[in-house]
């Protein structure tokens, strides 16, 4: 089925999408600025890679555990209710922790259940707005929007941390911790009055015989959609190995900022702000540029140059900070131009009332990772250090990247689940051409 056959972009489309997505702009300033403090706060509190690790964990594991049944229910629910139900669990669990730091009882469990409960919420939040995109926004400028949110995420990243050490220092921790909920407030209020289009949901064959499809029967048909499509398994294979090799280097990050560079929270905002001026300008670059005519080939180019910038900033010495200043600029700025194209090709290529269910299934999977990583990694960095994750994360990214180009199955993943290896070959250095979309056989 071709996935615009029956759903178009709205009238007023960028009104629409735009009301929202600067209210989740606020909002994403909110929590980035929360979670800086509290990282913060348990590093300089327990000094433990351990501990650091299991706070990402408990981020990590409710996109492992709910995405696929999130996915299918965001197919099934409205999913501007969806949004909001999840902005506003989100801000409550923010409150109730600012409430335990106010009383004096917090503890580090507590820390982990609230990043937990967040996640969960997120497990809802994030399908239901990349799904939407899809059908808010035309899909020639997909690729742009695409560009546009990696630039955001890279904008906030020059600021939040920044923000973050900054009002640690102004005002106590708990009123830090309540801004996640006041910024909340600017997701939640346009989608009061923002129409979002729903997909057609095609007709299976429990409901031509009058029944309705169970949530498990959804769920297996997200999973047949996913492993019937060569190309899409390779990718998804290729996110998995990174998040179990690169997260975990990342989510240590203010330990290495601690050990090994003997800095303070003020250098962790420098190294993250230097990744955020790069995702910005990569962002910028992906939204003006719009990538190579066929996109995935701009995902692999972007993984040689992220992984070298994860290998730069491993094997950078104690004493030139500056240098890994620039590495991480570098991996920021790839980082954008690696994601931005293929969620701009699955969002163009799958079928609107599947894409739920396929994003958070390729979401769950590529994640199921990290906890493995994290669970290695974290009591192995307190006695090897973090340098190891960086360098060997940095190498098997960029020899990922180079890979791909070899892989006609994965080259050829904008042409559908039905591409083979027959199917012409890329135009590897042509611009993009959005007069010439990708030929859709989903």
């Amino acid at each position: 089925m071709d996935a615009n056959s029956t759903q178009k972009a709205p009238p007023r489309w960028a009104l629409n999408f735009f009301t929202i997505w600067f209210g989740q702009s606020f909002s994403i300033l909110g929590s980035q600025i929360v979670q800086f403090a509290l990282i913060w706060w348990l590093t300089v509190k327990t000094g433990s890679a351990t501990v650091l690790t299991f706070s990402s964990i408990a981020g990590i594991v409710p996109q492992v555990l709910l995405a696929p049944l999130a996915g299918v229910l965001v197919d099934r629910w409205n999913r501007r209710i969806t949004m909001m139900v999840a902005d506003g669990v989100g801000a409550a669990a923010a409150g109730v922790l600012a409430g335990l730091f106010v009383l004096g009882w917090v503890q580090i469990w507590h820390v982990f259940v609230i990043l937990f409960i967040r996640s969960c919420a997120g497990a809802f939040h994030w399908p239901a707005m990349q799904a939407s995109t899809s059908l808010m926004v035309p899909k020639q400028h997909l690729s742009r929007i695409q560009g546009l949110n990696q630039m955001l995420w890279g904008a906030l990243g020059i600021i939040s941390a920044p923000l973050g050490a900054l009002v640690m220092d102004l005002i106590p921790l708990p009123s830090v911790v309540a801004i996640d909920v006041v910024t909340a407030a600017f997701a939640i209020t346009p989608l009061f009055f923002v129409y979002i289009p729903q997909p057609e949901r095609q007709p299976s064959t429990a409901q031509t015989a009058g029944e309705k499809p169970s949530v498990w029967a959804d769920m297996k048909a997200g999973w047949r959609y996913v492993t019937g499509w060569k190309g899409a398994m390779i990718i998804l294979l290729m996110a998995t190995l990174i998040n179990l090799l690169v997260n975990p280097a990342f989510a240590l990050l203010p330990l290495l900022v601690k050990n090994d560079f003997h800095g303070n929270a003020a250098r962790l905002a420098v190294l993250e702000s230097a990744m955020g001026f790069g995702m910005m300008a990569g962002g910028l670059t992906l939204g003006v540029w719009g990538g190579f005519r066929r996109r995935i080939l701009t995902t692999f180019a972007g993984l040689i140059g992220m992984g070298m910038g994860i290998l730069l900033m491993g094997i950078t010495p104690a004493s030139l900070f500056v240098m890994a200043v620039v590495a991480m600029f570098v991996a920021g700025f790839m980082n954008p131009i690696t994601n931005g194209p293929v969620h701009a090709v699955l969002q163009a290529t799958v079928a609107p009332e599947m894409q739920g269910r396929v994003f958070t299934l390729v979401g769950s999977i590529a994640a199921l990772m990290s906890p493995i990583g994290l669970l290695i990694a974290g009591p192995l960095s307190d006695t090897i250090g973090v340098r190891t994750w960086f360098i060997v994360g940095g190498i098997t990214t960029a020899v990922m990247g180079i890979t791909c180009f070899f892989i006609p199955a994965a080259v050829h993943l904008e042409d559908g689940r039905q591409a083979t290896e027959e199917q012409q070959p890329a135009a590897i250095l042509q611009p993009a051409d959005e007069k010439a979309p990708a030929v859709i056989t989903a």
